[in-house]
This record gives C-alpha cells, structure tokens and sequence, in this order.
C-alpha cells in the first residue's frame, strides 16, 4: 500500500513501494529465471545428444557384443513432465506432493496423470533438502516461529512435504 506523507506546510505526498517489493516484479522475475533455466537446460540437450551421439559410435560394438539392455525409450511428454519436476525440485524446492500437484493442475503444467507419476517416480531430488531449504526461507525472510514453520511445511495448503521431512527441517534449522 502507499504511505501518505503530509509535510510542514500541509501538503500530502504518496510515498509509493519500490519496485522491488511488488507483487508484479516478483512474478515477472520469477518468469525470467524460468525461461533462463528452461533455455540453458536445452543447450545441455543439445549438448549432450552431440555428445553422446559421438561416443555412440565408438561404443556401438562394445554395445552390440554385451548384452545390456537399455532404458525404454519415454514419450516427449514424459521427459517434458521430468524435465519440469527437476526444475521444480531443484530451483524451487518443492515438494513431491507440491509437484505432482503442479504438473498436473489445470493452472498449472496440465500434464496427464501419467506422465506426471512418471516424472514424480523419476525426478532427482533430496526433499529432506528441500524442507530444510524452504524452512530457512521462512525463518529468515518471514521471522516465523518453529512450530509455524513446521506446520506450513507439512499443510495441504502450503508446501505439502511429508512429516519426516519437516522434522529433519526443523532439526537442521539452526545448523
């Protein structure tokens, strides 16, 4: 909200938040991280197929003669679904309720179910990490209490991390 200031002659001013402490700009830079993430993860794709179609070759006869069998091949919808639940877990430190629920609301990512459990099932994430990450945030940016921070990790409608990892959060806070 804006501060009215009245000065020695009467007259008011409205003392208006930075930018910085607008709902606006935070939403926009979070936008930005996204498209940061989301564009530089692609150059690692990139990369990473020159790569490995380079070191295919040279390793298609040792492949041929073992008998290894290889992951299945997934759908681009269910490498979408585990690309955006890294994203989730890594950059945001979310939950694996908190992103299954993202990946598949409809204001959210709306990926199937499937494709969503998939993702889940395959993400690479520490959320005992991740709850101590968030519990941090609310300490220090929100001043919040213990007992609160406990209780927003673990709601349903707030960061839905299970009971055990809320508990190391709260043991390892202070660490």
């Amino acid at each position: 909200m804006a501060k009215k200031i009245v000065d020695e002659n009467g007259n008011t001013y409205v003392q208006k938040k930075p930018f910085y402490k607008r709902v606006w700009f935070w939403i926009l830079a979070i936008i930005v991280i996204f498209i940061i993430i989301g564009s530089s993860s692609s150059s690692k794709d990139t990369k990473s197929s020159e790569n490995s179609a380079s070191s295919s070759k040279t390793n298609k006869q040792t492949k041929e003669s073992s008998s290894i069998e290889s992951k299945p091949k997934v759908s681009a919808e269910y490498t979408a679904a585990l690309n955006k639940a890294n994203t989730y877990a890594s950059v945001m430190s979310m939950s694996k309720a908190a992103i299954y629920q993202q990946l598949t609301s409809d204001a959210g990512e709306k990926f199937p179910v499937d494709a969503a459990q998939y993702a889940i099932d395959n993400v690479k994430a520490d959320y005992n990490k991740n709850a101590l990450s968030k519990a941090k945030t609310y300490q220090k940016q929100m001043s919040m209490s213990t007992d609160a921070i406990k209780e927003q990790l673990i709601s349903d409608s707030g960061e839905k991390f299970t009971q055990e990892e809320a508990d190391y959060a709260i043991q390892h806070l202070n660490n």
